[in-house]
């Protein structure tokens, strides 16, 4: 068996990664119908007989962050991993800025931005607020709270109020941990003489999409959630598609809110409280806004009562271990799904545990993946040596085999039986080859996950020249590796013709995989394969660096126990195989001897045709049917 089962296995693999995250989408819930109108702006005093909150969707008055930031009174955060400020018009914590992580590779680069006001390029928040279900004022999103104390710390919480001059006073207490996990804690007192109906609720929004979203198959990015036990994923498009652009849905615990590729915005709800959560879309001169919202019930409030209700608020990077612990220690219904390791989890979540330990050890997340390498060949070197084996016999038999086609080219059915003789007789199994081929590909396609969705690959080093294993090799053979004093640019789909040296190594070592082997006699085929390498370099060269890094490494560990099996069976390493002794013949039958011509005696030549009589006289049936 040639190396058709390594490409094929290769090819497959590249089919189901960049195929079918371009053109699959994943199933939205099913959209529940509207039960009450809103106001556009999202504002809710002294609205009546509301059942669901409003979306914040007021145009953005294009300005710059400072100046977005400069327009409202301000408490600042101020944390290990946190820093930003809550807007007090609305409470509303839309300046977060996370200190561990920067836009670019370059110390100087600044950090990323996770929410922003409204006036900045995209509008981002969270906020909670309350609803009214008769003629109670509620804060809204431009209410002025006063709190206290004037900073907000992981050691020091603060405390907002407002007063709406009805005898009712709201409150919400703000904590955040060391990470990225807010509570936020709504409270009404009712001091007046008469009883208040109202539910509290929490919401984030986002206007527009970020240019930086690549939403595919493997990592989702958009509407998200938990909702009575059942993950569920929403695309932009499809809440803004849906009837009333609101997809509803009641559930008991669980969590939802807005994913990006690394970061997100999350609501968790008391996990034993049955709300409402909602996506919702609106569009106000021309800006997309998309809102994810979750609801408590309403609750009557009498004089003298106070009512408080729980929200937590996670916004921060999707950091796999953070994200595990706050699903055991909140107990939060399948918060560990809050990182994407695409639909091939169940193999992605060991690789990535499995990396992570290596990466202790060595402290490289490149060297991680080398020793995974070695783990998945000792994993898989029983089989493979079973594999290697069956294949050098088929190399083996390869003579043999085509004497057998050219005999039999006019009998397949003859020619198939012989195969299976030859086959059978030898020891040999032609699919052999096959299986750890196909083993690979899932751990493949479960790495690439891996390393394009999870953030602890975001800016990983290896060595030399590659310190992002999350982003393509960076070198190009058009300046000469970084020799030629010019940089190559971005060039979109001509890009391929700018390969780093880590794709061409790659390539190298399937092309001496390639070699490694007899080659086919068939001409045509013989060129296919040849230009194989060349094909796959190109199409895995803009792959992340760390996924080409682990196919070069394999394919060395591959050869050296492919090329010791091979020797071990009397094989020669790349060359041609030696002439085997013709298959005998099958004995056939003697021809007969050609008949000697010998002249016949004349005889007198009759004529054919019987004369008259004696076509009576030989048909004495027709006599006596006469004489009857």
């Amino acid at each position: 068996m040639d190396n058709k089962n390594l490409f094929i296995a290769i090819g497959l693999s590249i089919v189901i990664m960049v195929g079918f995250q371009h053109f699959f989408a994943p199933e939205p819930i099913p959209p529940t119908e509207q039960t009450a109108t809103q106001t556009a702006d999202g504002g809710n005093t002294q609205i009546k007989s509301t059942s669901a909150p409003g979306v914040d969707s007021e145009a953005p008055v294009p300005k710059s962050r400072e100046e977005a930031l400069a327009q409202s009174p301000r408490l600042p955060i101020d944390t290990a991993r946190l820093s930003g400020s809550i807007d007090l018009h609305g409470a509303k914590l839309n300046d977060l800025i996370l200190r561990d992580y920067r836009t670019d590779l370059s110390q100087e680069s600044p950090n990323i931005v996770l929410l922003a006001p409204r006036g900045s390029e995209f509008p981002y928040f969270a906020s909670v607020r309350w609803l009214a279900d008769d003629e109670t004022s509620v804060p809204d999103r431009d209410t002025l709270w006063k709190g206290a104390p004037d900073a907000l710390t992981a050691d020091q919480p603060v405390t907002l109020h407002w007063d709406n001059g009805q005898g009712q006073r709201f409150e919400i207490d703000i904590t955040v941990d060391q990470n990225y996990m807010f509570t936020l804690t709504q409270r009404v007192i009712n001091s007046g003489n008469k009883t208040v109906r109202l539910k509290s609720y929490g919401l984030v929004n986002r206007v527009g999409i970020p240019q930086t979203s690549d939403n595919t198959f493997i990592v989702h990015e958009g509407p998200v959630g938990v909702f009575n036990e059942t993950y569920k994923e929403v695309s932009y498009d499809t809440v803004e598609e849906a009837p009333n652009k609101r997809i509803e849905q009641t559930t008991e615990g669980g969590w939802t809110g807005i994913f990006d590729k690394y970061w997100t915005v999350l609501l968790i709800p008391e996990q034993d409280a049955k709300v409402d959560a909602r996506f919702a879309y609106s569009s106000v001169n021309g800006s997309d806004t998309y809102q994810v919202d979750i609801s408590y019930s309403y609750y009557d409030i009498a004089p003298g009562d106070t009512r408080e209700d729980s929200l937590r608020l996670f916004a921060g990077a999707r950091e796999p271990q953070l994200i595990d612990y706050y699903t055991e220690e909140f107990h939060i219904d399948k918060f560990y799904l809050a990182v994407d390791y695409g639909w091939i989890f169940f193999l992605a979540r060991p690789i990535y545990w499995l990396l992570n330990w290596f990466h202790g050890l060595v402290g490289n997340f490149g060297g991680a993946i080398l020793l995974l390498v070695v783990c998945v060949r000792i994993a898989l070197f029983p089989l493979a040596n079973k594999a290697y084996k069956s294949m050098a016999k088929m190399r083996k038999l390869q003579p043999r085999m085509l004497e057998l086609r050219e005999r039999y080219k006019d009998d397949k059915p003859r020619f198939q039986k012989e195969m299976m003789g030859l086959y059978k007789k030898e020891g040999a199994n032609p699919v052999a080859g096959c299986l750890p081929m196909l083993l690979q590909i899932p751990i493949f396609i479960a790495l690439y996950n891996v390393l394009y969705g999870t953030i602890l690959m975001r800016h990983a080093p290896f060595v030399g020249w590659i310190q992002d294993l999350s982003a393509p090799d960076p070198t190009s053979w058009v300046n000469l590796f970084g020799l030629l004093p010019f940089d190559v640019p971005n060039l979109g789909l001509l890009s391929f013709f700018s390969i780093g040296i880590w794709p061409l190594l790659m390539g190298f070592t399937m092309w001496a995989q390639y070699r490694l082997n007899p080659q086919p006699t068939d001409p045509l085929q013989a060129k296919i394969f040849a230009w194989m390498p060349v094909i796959f370099t190109f199409m895995l060269g803009h792959f992340a660096a760390g996924l080409v890094i682990y196919w070069a490494w394999n394919n060395l560990l591959s050869m050296g126990q492919q090329a010791i099996i091979m020797r071990s069976q009397g094989i020669p390493i790349g060359g041609k195989l030696p002439a085997l002794t013709p298959i005998a013949s099958p004995p056939s039958a003697p021809e007969p001897e050609p008949k000697k011509f010998e002249p016949k005696a004349e005889a007198k030549v009759h004529s054919s045709r019987p004369s008259k009589g004696q076509r009576r006289s030989s048909n004495p049936a027709a006599k006596k049917r006469k004489r009857s």
